[in-house]
C-alpha cells in the first residue's frame, strides 16, 4: 500500500446517502438506491481514489418522505458534515425540496431516478433518464410496433406522473398522426380502489393504458386490473414507473405481459451486467431483484469518483466542471457519459413483464440517445 494511500485511511472522505424510506410509496421507496450505493462505494474503497488514494465514509440520512425534512438533512449534510457528494433522493418533489439547498451551499447531488426533465443544475448529476429518452421514446416505440392510435393516461397525484403524462399528451396529440388522449386520471399516492377507472377503460377500450402508477398503489391496480378481466397480453399496457422492484411487491401473475420503458433490465445480456447482478446478489441475498433506478443509484459513486480523479480534486465548482465527457465503461447497462447538460448519454430500452417478475427485452436502441432536458415545444 502506498504511502498516500495509508495518509488517506487516516481522513476518509464523506459521502452521503439522503434517502426517504418511509411512508407510502412502501414498495418503491425501500432503501433500494442504499443497496447499490454500498457495493459501489465498497468497489471505489477497494481500488482506491487516484486523486488523494483517500477512502470514502459512507454516511445514510432519511428524508422520512417529507419534503421539509430533505431539505434540512441536505443542509446538514453539506454545513455540517461537509460531505464531498450527495447520493440520493428517490421522487421528483424530494429532489425539488433538496435542489435549493445544493445550489445555495455549492452541493453535489447525484439523482438516480428516471424524470420528466424540465431540469438541469450544475449541483446535479441525473443518472437516470429523462422524458426524451424514456416518455417520448417509449410512445413512439408503442405507436409504431402496436399501431397504437389511442391512450388513457394514469399516474399518481404528484409532480413527476402528472408533468410526464403533460409531456405525453403533447407528444400523443401533436407528434403522433392520428393519435389521441381518450381518458387521464390521477390518484393519491397510496390510492387502493381503482374500480371505477377500470370500468371507463374497459369502456373507451384504448389501444395503450399508459400508467404512471407509483408505490404501493401499483399493488392494488395491478391485482384489480387483472380480476376485471383485462388480460394484458391482448390489451397494450405501457408503463414508466414499474421497476423489477415493484414487481417483486405487484407479483408477476398480475402485471405478466404489460411492457416498460426503461434503459436498465436485470435480464441484460452484457458482459457488465453479467458480474453486477451475481456480485449484488452475493451482497444482499439471492431473492434480490434488481431494477433500473437500483442501477441509476449504483453510477453514481463511480462517476463521481472518476470524475474526482478526471478534476484532481473534490472541489464541487471543479466537479461541476469536469463532468461533462466523463464515461462509465463498466455500467451494468452498458457505456455510459455524462452530457454538458449533467445528463447521461444512455440506451433506451422496452421490456415485458414475464411470470417470474423479471423482463424480457424486446426493444434496444442501435446508439445512446442524447439527454435532453428541455425538447423544444413540451415545456
Amino acid at each position: 500500500m502506498s504511502d498516500e494511500i495509508k495518509r488517506g485511511l487516516q481522513s476518509p472522505l464523506r459521502r452521503k446517502l439522503l434517502m426517504g424510506m418511509a411512508a407510502l410509496p412502501a414498495i418503491s421507496m425501500l432503501p433500494r438506491p442504499s443497496f447499490a450505493d454500498v457495493p459501489a462505494t465498497s468497489v471505489v474503497n477497494t481500488t482506491g481514489l487516484a486523486v488523494t488514494g483517500r477512502k470514502i465514509k459512507f454516511i445514510q440520512e432519511d428524508g422520512a418522505s417529507d419534503w421539509p425534512t430533505f431539505a434540512e438533512k441536505a443542509k446538514k449534510l453539506l454545513v455540517n458534515d461537509k460531505c464531498a457528494a450527495v447520493m440520493g433522493c428517490w421522487t421528483s418533489a424530494s429532489r425539488k425540496a433538496v435542489l435549493p439547498v445544493f445550489e445555495q451551499y455549492n452541493g453535489m447531488l447525484y439523482y438516480p431516478t428516471f424524470y420528466e426533465g424540465l431540469e438541469q443544475s450544475k449541483n446535479v448529476i441525473y443518472t437516470g433518464q429523462e422524458a426524451t429518452q424514456q416518455i417520448i421514446a417509449g410512445l413512439d416505440w408503442v405507436n409504431k410496433t402496436k399501431n397504437a392510435k389511442s391512450f388513457y393516461l394514469l399516474g399518481s397525484d404528484y409532480i413527476w406522473p402528472r408533468t410526464s403524462n403533460k409531456i405525453a399528451r403533447k407528444h400523443i396529440e401533436g407528434h403522433l398522426a392520428g393519435c389521441k388522449v381518450v381518458g387521464e386520471e390521477y390518484f393519491p399516492l397510496g390510492h387502493t380502489q381503482f374500480n371505477s377507472v377500470i370500468n371507463k377503460i374497459k369502456l373507451t377500450k384504448p389501444d395503450v393504458i399508459y400508467a404512471i402508477i407509483v408505490g404501493g398503489s401499483n399493488v392494488a391496480f395491478y391485482k384489480q386490473l387483472k380480476a376485471a378481466g383485462i388480460d394484458l397480453s391482448k390489451q397494450t399496457l405501457l408503463t414508466i414507473s414499474v421497476t423489477e422492484d415493484e414487481i417483486d411487491g405487484i407479483g408477476g401473475e398480475n402485471i405478466a405481459g404489460a411492457f416498460a420503458c426503461m434503459k436498465y433490465f436485470q435480464s441484460l445480456d452484457n458482459a457488465n451486467n453479467k458480474a453486477f447482478v451475481p456480485a449484488f446478489k452475493k451482497m444482499w441475498g439471492e431473492k434480490t431483484v434488481i431494477g433500473d433506478v437500483t442501477q441509476a443509484a449504483y453510477l453514481g459513486p463511480w462517476l463521481w469518483k472518476l470524475t474526482a480523479e478526471k478534476a484532481g480534486s473534490f472541489d464541487i465548482d471543479k466537479i461541476a466542471a469536469a463532468s461533462p465527457g466523463v464515461e462509465f465503461k463498466g455500467a451494468p447497462e452498458g457505456y455510459v457519459r455524462i452530457h454538458e447538460n449533467h445528463h447521461l448519454w444512455s440506451k433506451t430500452r422496452v421490456g415485458k413483464a414475464k411470470l417470474d417478475g423479471q423482463y424480457e427485452l424486446v426493444y434496444e436502441t442501435a446508439d445512446l440517445v442524447e439527454p435532453d432536458p428541455f425538447p423544444k415545444g413540451y415545456q
